[in-house]
């Protein structure tokens, strides 16, 4: 099921943006607090304000900086109304003051009249600009969410997946216990940002709780401390657990690298059979220290394919004794 980008205004303020470093108030334009953001790039003002507004962009976050400010001032007050109304035409999200500098009285009653939230923050221009960036960046990553099982081994992301009671949280659970860190249990949040990075996440609701049957609902950082969880953590490897088929022929060397797709990303894939008396969580473990060895340019199955050829062919080679013999008697056997 994926989850179409996008943020109000209100989300952001109720974000809590000041952990980020960015704290941010509310001058005016209360009613427009469920405006969407539709894009993590801000939009500066620019000319915008001398009637150059053509390649402002609606969904952006609008700045008003020092530059801006202090051109409107230089305005008299009928001059300032035109302008803004001017550059304040299209369908901005919001305006946001930067520098902690004071709102001019009509920007104020503008905001108010258009229902356009008006922003301000104590924060300079560039920075202010590339924390709400990297604010937006991550609320407006597309998402998708998937039923699977989310670790952290050996700090590389491990998306465990598999049909309804195949064990995937009783193998999860089993890794807890060997030291590794639980992500998400049943539900995973999946976002891309950027062009190459998938992120899962847990839905605040199940954060740090499992569901096992049997035992019912458990929390792992209660019963495991702390270190035992995390909220998030970059998707590196999947592993799919497969009911053991004996009419099935099974990777036997892992020669051919197999990806499944999420959110246009491939993600290195492994089949993993389950059958009794296989222990999966060990299985998986060595997995993920395998792909970290792949990650850092050693393939181990390709390293034993090399060495196998290279002793088949040299197995095949004439020794130079028999080269030898072959040429004293002339070729003949």
């Amino acid at each position: 099921m994926s989850l179409p980008p996008g943020v109000t205004v209100r989300a952001l303020l109720d974000s809590h943006p000041e952990a980020f470093g960015l704290p941010l108030e509310l001058l005016a334009g209360a009613d427009g607090l469920d405006r969407v953001i539709a894009s993590p790039y801000i939009q500066k003002t620019g000319l915008a304000l001398a009637g150059f507004h053509e390649y402002l962009k609606p969904g952006r976050v609008l700045i008003f900086g020092e530059s801006e400010v202090r051109y409107l001032e230089s305005l008299e007050a009928a001059g300032r109304i035109t302008s803004l109304r001017l550059a304040l035409t299209l369908d901005f999200p919001c305006v946001l003051i930067t520098g902690g500098f004071t709102a001019p009285p009509e920007l104020v009653t503008e905001a108010e009249r258009a229902r356009l939230p008006l922003l301000r923050t104590a924060i300079a221009t560039p920075t202010a600009i590339a924390k709400l960036g990297s604010i937006l960046e991550d609320s407006l990553a597309e998402r998708v969410m998937m039923h699977a099982v989310l670790m952290d081994i050996l700090g590389l992301g491990v998306l465990i997946a598999g049909e309804s009671g195949i064990g995937k949280s009783e193998c999860a659970l089993d890794l807890i216990v060997r030291g590794h860190r639980l992500v998400a249990d049943d539900t995973v949040e999946m976002r891309r940002r950027q062009e190459t990075i998938l992120i899962g996440a847990c839905p605040e609701l199940t954060q740090h709780h499992m569901e096992l049957r049997g035992l019912g609902v458990i929390n792992i950082k209660e019963l495991f401390g702390i270190a035992s969880t995390r909220s998030s953590k970059r998707v590196e490897l999947m592993v799919r657990l497969e009911r053991w088929d004996p009419a099935r022929e099974y990777e036997r060397l892992g020669l051919d690298d197999e990806f499944f797709e999420i959110l246009r990303l491939r993600v290195p894939l492994i089949r993993m059979p389950v059958a009794p008396g296989r222990n999966i969580a060990i299985l998986v473990e060595v997995a993920a220290r395998n792909q970290l060895l792949r990650q850092r340019g050693h393939h181990s199955a390709r390293a034993f394919a090399d060495r196998l050829e290279a002793s088949l062919r040299e197995q095949a080679a004439p020794s130079p004794d028999e080269e030898d013999e072959d040429i004293e008697s002339g070729g003949a056997r």
